[in-house]
């Protein structure tokens, strides 16, 4: 039996259905086989990059004319489903580039910007980040100390990043920065630019196959054609945000269904008392509660694809996806570790990694508590935050 116990399969268009497989199939070929051994090495497979823009997994909901896919937005939940099945380091990898950096250049950006960074990004020969978090300010976007000056016909960018996917070997930045008048603006950092160094951060437990560092940017000179220009303000990468959770609340499902399998076909093999530990009660009760949270968030994340291509899916709704797929996919994990007992804690079994990895996926693109706030913000109409 699959974990597709509510036969969701029957809702998906054919070209869904074989975003789907293909994007399984090429996970299952070139990121199982190696996963576990750069985890353990805490390396960045980085040659996936290119092949993953071969196989049309970065910008999928971009249009086609700019080097996306032009799919829809349960094409790309899909994708970053069966993408997180193999790792949510490579999910936050894909999830960057394609909501955090293609998608404000799309939004955003001069049709200058479009045709020179997207059809780059989308076949995976540039990597970009996305610059909001600072070392100060993290829940607390409004408060960032990264300015952006005019000076002559250019721009003068200072001020630092923190807790960045992908910054040490991205080739562009996409970063939010306050002007003289404190609106928050996106710029188009290259690597290479005077002043822009991006050193990576070490000694992470989790997400040790993605590459995470800062941005530091010191008088960094930015030509006016890489400012973004149709449209500033907080709502602007709040936006893009809106696009990674959405990712986010799909990918999830994929390390929960990658837990879930390894642990039911360890308790169909482990023998105990002269039988399968998949025979025993307290086994079959775990087994059940996780197929029936996967499939509550299966329908969830559904339902929310079904309102964002519809163009009605609201930040409210998002972070409730969000908020509860991670949460489901962590405790799924912990459960199936219990299942497999000394072996789980090992790297021949998928799920520590899992685990480890989920506990930056609950804090990241909002934390598990922020996104409660945001909800009950929505719930009572009064902001508990300031």
């Amino acid at each position: 039996m699959n974990t597709d116990f509510y036969a969701i399969e029957d809702l998906l268009s054919e070209d869904q259905v074989l975003v789907q497989n293909s994007t399984s199939d090429f996970i299952q070929k070139n990121v199982k086989p190696i996963i576990e051994e750069y985890a353990q090495k805490a390396e960045f497979p980085q040659h996936l990059v290119s092949q993953f823009g071969e196989m049309g997994l970065f910008g999928p909901a971009i249009p086609v004319e700019y080097g996306g896919g032009g799919m829809d937005y349960i094409s790309y939940g899909l994708i970053m489903q069966e993408v997180e099945k193999g790792d949510s380091g490579l999910r936050s990898m894909a999830s960057v580039q394609s909501s955090l950096v293609m998608f404000p250049i799309y939004e955003f950006g001069s049709e200058a910007q479009k045709n020179k960074f997207l059809p780059k990004l989308a076949t995976g020969e540039y990597l970009g980040c996305f610059g909001l978090t600072e070392p100060n300010h993290g829940s607390n976007p409004s408060g960032m100390e990264t300015t952006l000056k005019k000076e002559g016909d250019h721009y003068i960018l200072n001020g630092a990043k923190m807790w960045i996917t992908n910054s040490p070997v991205a080739d562009i930045a996409v970063v939010w920065a306050k002007n003289e008048e404190g609106r928050v603006k996106g710029v188009i950092v290259e690597k290479g630019m005077k002043g822009f160094t991006a050193p990576e951060i070490h000694n992470k437990w989790s997400l040790r196959a993605s590459i995470t560092g800062e941005l530091v940017f010191d008088n960094v000179i930015i030509p006016k054609e890489n400012i973004l220009p149709l449209k500033d303000g907080l709502g602007a990468p709040l936006k893009c945000l809106d696009n990674a959770r959405y990712g986010i609340a799909w990918g999830a499902i994929g390390a929960a269904i990658d837990c879930y399998e390894t642990a039911k076909n360890y308790s169909l093999e482990r023998i105990q008392f002269d039988q399968p530990i998949g025979g025993f009660q307290l086994t079959q009760k775990k087994l059940s509660e996780m197929l029936t949270e996967i499939t509550k968030a299966q329908l969830l994340a559904l339902r929310l694809g079904q309102l964002k291509n519809a163009g009605k899916a609201t930040t409210a709704q998002i972070s409730m996806a969000k908020r509860n797929n991670v949460e489901m996919a962590l405790k799924i994990a912990r459960e199936a570790r219990q299942i497999l007992g000394g072996m789980g804690i090992t790297g021949d079994y998928p799920i520590m990694r899992h685990m480890m990895n989920l506990e930056s996926v609950i804090t990241y693109e909002g934390t598990h508590d922020i996104h409660l706030l945001i909800l009950g913000a929505e719930i009572t109409g009064i902001p508990s935050f300031k």
